[in-house]
């Protein structure tokens, strides 16, 4: 398994080099490409860590970059970097599966404390994809986005939204958005639903051992 990386897409050369010495300053190794193009060629499915990407870059841009990503099975957490004008297309991008996105002027601490979590949640979301993979049925549980299957394993495991916040170091208000999406994905109107889903495709799964 390769060690962890924090991969920054961007076609700013100088964000590039400032994004990578204060990555390098906290201790983590960086790789950095200057297109979503250039990332392509060099990515794999066996890269660990996470993806600082500027949202918008000329050529393919870092939403497009995101979608290819998708389709490839790519589950590299991504960290979006977004001008002021940009949080509508930076909510898009969440409800796509993306960690976190910050705002330019970028704050340092904000962002070592975004990598840090999504280097978190690159190690925890292959534990939380087996509990929702042994408790839905395979069409169901490929609805989800990888964060989405993180919270669904803690709420099947009985944890309230304070409880998954802090477990997973986010706020309840992005708990609760994660809560409401699969509700929708899944055509979930209330909790006890959702704990009869659980049981009965758990007691299938048993009965087909």
């Amino acid at each position: 398994m390769m060690p962890q990386t924090v991969y920054i897409v961007d076609d700013d050369a100088d964000l590039r080099d400032a994004l990578s010495l204060l990555m390098r300053a906290v201790g983590h190794k960086t790789e950095s490409f200057r297109s979503g193009n250039d990332f392509l060629q060099a990515v794999s499915h066996d890269m660990r860590g996470c993806l600082i990407l500027d949202i918008r870059m000329p050529g393919m841009t870092g939403m497009e970059l995101q979608a290819e990503l998708h389709k490839r099975r790519i589950k590299l957490p991504i960290i979006f970097l977004t001008g002021h004008g940009d949080v509508p297309l930076a909510v898009k991008a969440m409800k796509a599966g993306a960690v976190d996105f910050i705002q330019k002027p970028l704050d340092e601490h904000r962002l070592v404390t975004a990598v840090m979590n999504a280097l978190r949640h690159d190690q925890e979301h292959r534990r939380a994809d087996e509990l929702p993979a042994a408790v839905l049925n395979h069409d169901e549980h490929q609805l989800l986005t990888p964060r989405e299957r993180e919270v669904l394993a803690l709420i099947a495991k009985g944890k309230q939204s304070k409880e998954i916040a802090e477990a997973m170091c986010i706020s309840i208000k992005t708990v609760e958005f994660h809560r409401a999406n699969i509700r929708e994905k899944l055509g979930i109107d209330s909790l006890p639903e959702f704990y009869r889903l659980i049981f009965s495709n758990q007691k299938a799964s048993d009965l087909n051992r």
